[in-house]
């Protein structure tokens, strides 16, 4: 059964850094399409980054371009949010996403 397991959440000053970490299970990692997604409170969860597995090509959404970096590592089935000059504004729950399957979610709040 195919599993997405977020970590590396935490609280953070503005200005701040943090890596957040996606590790899969119970599925072939290769040719597949990662990506972490965010939602604030009492916001629509919204897009912030992709990563291809077969390529490595990224995409990124315009208020973390600049700022936010996504990569893989296909030995350890696991997708990386490198997350730089945090601001309060991406304070939300950061999850993993493949397809039709979702982590759980991991808290990041970034505050003085």
């Amino acid at each position: 059964q195919l599993q997405l397991v977020e970590s590396g959440g935490g609280l953070v000053q503005p200005g701040g850094s943090l890596r957040l970490s996606c590790t899969a299970s119970g599925v072939t990692f290769r040719y597949k399409m990662m990506k972490w997604y965010r939602q604030a409170p009492g916001k629509e969860r919204e897009f912030v980054a992709s990563i291809s597995t077969f390529g490595g090509s990224t995409t990124y959404a315009d208020s973390v371009k600049g700022r936010f970096t996504i990569s893989v590592n296909d030995a350890y089935k696991t997708v990386y949010l490198k997350m730089n000059r945090l601001k309060p504004e991406d304070t939300a729950a950061y999850y993993c996403n493949m397809g039709t399957y979702w982590g759980q979610g991991t808290q990041v709040t970034v505050s003085s």
